[in-house]
């Protein structure tokens, strides 16, 4: 979750520096922590430094898992300073290469519409919306806010309401409705001498804040730990005792995905797989005070990976690979 606080609230300087440390302990986050740093270098206004931790990412010799949402970032922050040329032709890179993940849609979405680009703003919403609903009967929570985006720019530019935007109203859980919220009159509103309108404002901002906090109170994934082939064999012959949790690994991705429906079928929301390797597990172990072989530590090591941004959502998006790392898409292997 990038952070939002201002910065008369926060050293944003000394949270980015402390979180590029711990980048150096644990370079298997980096990505996701060094996100989080260019986030407070931004919230700071140091948006230069910021730029230079997104290049940074973006030249590094380690594949990126989402490097779509890192340029996005980028574009959307080098334009707030003065960069457009460039941010321009990086959104136009992001929205050709059609990302499977919303999170880059979004970003530079929400980039054009912040500078007035209402018209490429609904076009770029409109685009991700094709490429990770059509043929979706439940959009992903993760894909929410790229409806909400689209429905608030259509609302700006007075445009009649179509199939998606009606899938928003019905995804919005605030009392008060998207069309309320997304109403261009609010800003007159907001400076009427009427004291009913002003009450009626009040009101829908506390409603608006309501669901974003909603939003970013939302816990972690619940996880489940995930071996490839190789760390699980290393971990078996390593610590026997885990051979009564995993008989086999063919068993143990089937008993993930089996324990991720039975989830999902609970009304459990916001599911997700880590993968785990033994060096890590090992010196979560260590960190802990515990042995490896103890299979208690096993949950405790799923959350801790969760916490640390590791966690992949579940069930993956329409046409992604399976979480497997089969190679084959999840609708032909483990969401058959």
């Amino acid at each position: 979750m990038r952070p939002d606080t201002p910065a008369e609230n926060v050293d944003h300087t000394a949270e980015a520096a402390r979180l590029e440390r711990t980048a150096g302990l644990y370079p298997e986050d980096a990505e996701a922590l060094l996100i989080q740093a260019a986030a407070h270098l931004e919230l700071s206004g140091d948006r230069p430094a910021a730029t230079t931790l997104y290049d940074r990412l973006l030249s590094s010799q380690a594949a990126l898992e989402n490097p779509y949402l890192v340029r996005a970032l980028k574009a959307s922050n080098l334009w707030e300073y003065g960069h457009e040329a460039e941010a321009r032709a990086i959104i136009d890179g992001v929205r050709t290469a059609s990302p499977r993940d919303p999170a880059p849609w979004v970003i530079v979405a929400e980039s054009l519409e912040a500078h007035d680009e209402l018209e490429a703003a609904q076009e770029t919403f409109t685009e991700g919306a094709r490429v990770l609903l059509t043929g979706v009967e439940e959009p992903p929570y993760s894909t929410h806010p790229l409806l909400f985006g689209r429905h608030r720019v259509r609302r700006m530019l007075g445009v009649a309401h179509d199939e998606w935007d009606t899938v928003a109203d019905l995804l919005h859980s605030s009392p008060v409705s998207l069309d309320e919220l997304h109403d261009p009159k609010r800003v007159w509103s907001l400076g009427s001498d009427n004291p009913a309108e002003l009450a009626a404002e009040i009101s829908r901002l506390r409603a608006e804040l309501g669901t974003y906090r909603e939003a970013l109170s939302r816990p972690f994934p619940v996880a489940v730990l995930h071996w490839p082939a190789g760390e699980l064999t290393e971990l078996v012959e390593a610590y026997p005792a885990l051979a009564a949790e995993y008989p086999s690994h063919e068993e143990h991705l089937a008993t993930i995905e089996g324990s991720l429906r039975e989830l999902a079928a609970s009304g459990t929301p916001n599911l997700g797989i880590v993968t785990g390797t033994v060096p890590s597990y090992e010196a979560f172990a260590a960190s802990e005070m515990a042995s490896p072989g103890e299979a208690e530590l096993l949950p405790q090591y799923a959350t801790t990976l969760a916490a640390r941004g590791r966690a992949v959502e579940w069930p993956p998006q329409r046409g992604a690979g399976c979480w497997c790392g089969s190679g084959r898409g999840y609708g032909e292997c483990h969401g058959a």
